[in-house]
C-alpha cells in the first residue's frame, strides 16, 4: 500500500459532495492563510519537532516574545495547536500530524525552488 493510498484509507468519510467540497476548500484556504506568515510557519515547523514552551519557540523563530505569544494565540484559536499547563509554563503542540506534514511539504517545495532541484513525486 502506498503512502498516498494509506492517507486516503485513514479518512474513509471524505466529503465529496459539492457543498462539502466548498466547505473543505474554505477551511483549507483559512489554514493556508494562517501559515502564510513567516513567524507562524517557523512556529509550526518547530512544533513539528515536538512540544515546546514560549521561551523555546521564541528562540527557535527569532521573533519577539510578545509577537510569538500573539501568533500562538491565533494558531490556538484556529485549532492548529494545543496548549497545556506544565507547572508555571504553557506547553504548545501541533493538533495532529497532518499539519507537520503540510509544513514539511511546503518547505520541501521551497528547497526545490531555491536549489533548482528537479520535480519528483
Amino acid at each position: 500500500m502506498t503512502s498516498r493510498t494509506q492517507g486516503a484509507d485513514a479518512h474513509p468519510q471524505r466529503h465529496e459532495e459539492a457543498g462539502d467540497d466548498a466547505e473543505r476548500l474554505t477551511v483549507a484556504v483559512s489554514i493556508l492563510a494562517l501559515l502564510a506568515d513567516r513567524t507562524r510557519l517557523a512556529l509550526m515547523r518547530r512544533l513539528g519537532e515536538g512540544e515546546a514552551d514560549v521561551t523555546t519557540l521564541t528562540e527557535a523563530c527569532g521573533a519577539p516574545r510578545p509577537s510569538v505569544s500573539q501568533h500562538l494565540a491565533k494558531l490556538r484559536l484556529a485549532g492548529l495547536v494545543t496548549a497545556r499547563k506544565d507547572g508555571r509554563r504553557v506547553v504548545y503542540a501541533l493538533r495532529h500530524g497532518h499539519l507537520r506534514r503540510l509544513v514539511d511539504e511546503a518547505l520541501n517545495v521551497a528547497d526545490h525552488q531555491i536549489g533548482a532541484l528537479p520535480p519528483h513525486d
